[in-house]
């Protein structure tokens, strides 16, 4: 179709008169990130730039629809890449979750994200009449080219609007995630026999009488990793690294291992855990519960007082866990205090600093970011908001995690050509383009970068960046820059080490009862044990390129449960302003994260009035046309709360203008001028880069389509708040 209309084009003139070219226009193809107002960006693969959108030029594609674009203009320092739809290639499968509204004998899906602008018709005969008012997921079927909207159909009711379970039910059913498991992946689970034969002790290296313990957070109930430790005759240190034999249960071709290859990770939500795996495995046969034998799949090593590894082992064996601990517990006798196996967790925390140590000295970042948790009550209410600190006890058992999995990568991929197929956790190195504008960007805040002639030297100079920045305004804003500088980590049966590690070798191995790679990497790993062929490298690609995408699912899901009940949590705190940081600047606005609890809002810049605001690309910052105040990733500045929307999951934040900090001299100097050259867009169009954005539709773009015997329920009657 887009060529016929090059060929159709070309030597032509349009209506205006206008020549148009003979070259035809660049085509790409990108997935659709798609806005409430009905524009849209085309986001391509190894591409920075998207592709600007407008509404009428959509022709009918949705979020996350992949889609061919012709691009209709180029980017320039005022105006993004513009293009058009010409075809859509393949409909988004995630789901679209609203409110079923049935008026007559028409129904629709009144959809509430902000990447949505059009509610879904469904078939009235499909539906039972009693579901009216519910919250559900949909899916589009068609959109045919004279309707005014699409067409679907009902894919799962999710519950009563507002009710705790429903609305996680619904951000897991968004990302197309299960909540539940199918009653015969249950029955099958609970038909796993409990008892571990003698046959099978027999076979197995007997770890049983070695001091053993398990270290994890307070409130988990899978304990899948367990450490033991002995002295050896030669005064050298024997540290067992047991993780649960996930796959002596879960057999190949099960109905269990399809499901756990499904789902490819367990997903953790602010208020649940949704397991990869059935309760019966994940949290009895396969967690490493105190004073009961468990079967394990072990990697051992022999390492000499200075943490210097001699020997290493990797079988399978059956341990009895000793005491079980939670972190706070482990970290009191780090610092000094008494308790069971005392000697044990020093000696480890000695051998796991020297582990550390040297893995920064060889070239590891140390991102140090604190992890905002959400408090809740049993109901799913938010209590309050708090930074989760890792302290010596993570570490203890994040070191001896990573020695294993490094380990056990080099065993199989270490062997250079003669490496057998496997799966590894890779981490590329970053891109060089990203790394200059990372040092373009630093220098605004008067950091410099020293020049590098490789990966590792760049690592070692963002170390001493984010050293130096500790405890300074900008360090936030700089320690977010150096990570989006970073390629994302990933699974591949290529490796090509892992950058952020500073590890030539690299696998997951510890936690197969959350991550379907780790059962590969065991099964792979006991096949090669047992001298077994290398393995077809193209099937374990594919389920390594699934499980990526799977674990990206994961953290979306994870985020958007969080920022939910963040804008829980602020909903009665509406109108109280609240100091804060700049963590993002756009050129429709800025975001503002809350000193204290560090949840994000948006300052639209159509809400500033106090002055007109431009974007600085280059220095992530905007500028003051009239005043001359700058804003920048970093920036304190003080927010009123203004909207809490939880159907969008988003904060809207009013900017408290301090008028002490204006630029007098530029103030005086341009009082009087009106903005030159780009002034407020008129039409909406954010594909020019200017100081406002377009006005929100108030869901205009929602077109209603009208029956004889039947309405579609107007905005005022679809939320509940009609005054009749």
């Amino acid at each position: 179709m887009h060529n016929k209309r090059n060929e159709k084009n070309s030597g032509k003139f349009n209506k205006r008169g206008k020549s148009v070219s003979k070259t035809p226009k660049e085509e790409t193809i990108g997935r659709v990130s798609m806005t409430r107002e009905g524009y849209g960006f085309i986001i391509r693969e190894g591409f920075d730039d998207d592709i600007f959108v407008s509404a009428r030029k959509m022709r009918h594609a949705l979020h996350g629809d992949t889609v061919k674009v012709v691009m209709t203009s180029k980017k320039t320092n005022t105006k993004r890449i513009e293009g058009e739809v010409i075809d859509i290639i393949e409909r988004s499968k995630k789901p679209i979750i609203g409110i079923l509204q049935i008026a007559g004998s028409q129904a629709w899906v009144i959809t509430e994200s902000k990447n949505m602008p059009y509610d879904i018709r469904i078939p009235i005969e499909s539906i039972d009449i009693k579901e009216n008012g519910l919250k559900v997921a949909a899916l589009v079927d068609d959109w045919p080219r004279k309707s005014d909207e699409p067409f679907g159909h009902i894919i799962d009711i999710l519950g009563a609007p507002g009710d705790n379970n429903t609305e996680m039910h619904a951000i897991l059913a968004e990302f197309g995630l299960p909540y539940k498991f199918e009653a015969n992946v249950e029955t099958e689970a609970d038909k796993i026999s409990e008892i571990i034969s003698l046959d099978e002790i027999k076979s197995r290296r007997d770890f049983r009488k070695v001091p053993t313990l398990t270290i994890d957070p307070a409130d988990a109930k899978d304990f899948d990793d367990a450490l033991s430790l002995q002295k050896l005759e030669n005064g050298n240190w024997e540290i067992g690294v047991h993780i649960a034999d996930v796959t002596h249960y879960v057999r190949l071709g099960s109905l269990i291992e399809k499901e756990a290859l499904d789902r490819a990770t367990s997903v953790y939500l602010v208020d649940r855990t949704v397991p990869m795996l059935p309760e019966k495995l994940s949290n009895k046969l396969c967690s490493l519960r105190p004073n009961e034998e468990k079967l394990c799949f072990s990697a051992v090593f022999e390492m000499n007082d200075k943490g210097k590894l001699i020997n290493k082992w990797f079988g399978r064996t059956v341990i009895n866990s000793d005491m079980r601990f939670n972190y706070d517990q482990a970290q009191e006798i780090i610092e000094g205090g008494n308790g069971p196996m005392k000697n044990e967790i020093l000696k480890l925390h000695e051998l796991a600093t020297i582990l550390r140590n040297e893995r920064f000295r060889s070239g590891a970042i140390s991102f140090e970011r604190p992890e905002m948790k959400v408090e809740v009550d049993e109901n799913g209410k938010p209590l309050g908001v708090y930074s989760k600190i890792t302290k010596e006890s993570n570490w203890l058992i994040e070191e001896f995690m990573l020695l294993a999995n490094r380990e056990v990568a080099y065993f199989i991929g270490g062997k250079g050509k003669e490496a057998k197929t496997f799966v590894y956790r890779i981490h590329e190195e970053p891109n060089i383009e990203k790394i200059i504008a990372f040092r373009t960007f630093i220098k605004h805040f008067g950091y410099e970068m020293k020049p590098t002639k490789n990966a590792r030297e760049i690592s070692s100079e963002i170390n001493k960046l984010l050293e130096t920045a500790k405890g300074r305004p900008e360090e936030g804003a700089i320690e977010i820059m150096a990570l989006r500088s970073m390629a994302r980590a990933r699974y591949s049966t290529d490796n090509v080490g892992h950058y952020g590690l500073a590890f030539d070798y690299y696998t997951h191995f510890t936690s197969p009862i959350r991550r379907y790679p780790d059962m590969m990497v065991h099964r792979l790993l006991a096949m090669y044990l047992d001298k077994a062929k290398s393995q077809d490298k193209k099937y374990y690609e594919e389920r390594c390129k699934y499980s990526s995408e799977r674990e990206q699912l994961a953290t979306e899901a994870e985020r958007a449960s969080i920022k939910y009940k963040m804008v829980e949590f602020m909903q009665d705190k509406v109108g109280m302003e609240f100091e804060g940081n700049v963590s993002g600047v756009t050129e429709w606005g800025m975001f503002v994260e809350l000193a204290e609890t560090k949840i994000e809002g948006l300052v639209a810049l159509r809400d500033i009035k106090e002055d007109y605001l431009e974007y600085d690309e280059d220095s992530m910052s905007l500028r003051g046309k009239r005043s001359g105040k700058r804003f920048t990733l970093g920036d304190k500045v003080r927010v009123k709360v203004d909207r809490a929307n939880l159907e969008q999951k988003q904060l809207d934040f009013l900017l408290i203008w301090d008028k002490s900090e204006e630029n007098e001299s530029t103030s005086e100097s341009q009082t009087s001028k009106k903005p030159s050259g780009r002034g407020p867009r008129k039409s909406g169009n954010p594909s020019k880069k200017t100081n406002s954005t377009p006005k929100k539709t108030n869901g205009s773009s929602k077109k209603s389509f009208k029956e004889k015997d039947s309405k579609k329920p107007s905005r005022r009657e679809r939320k509940g708040d009609s005054k009749s």
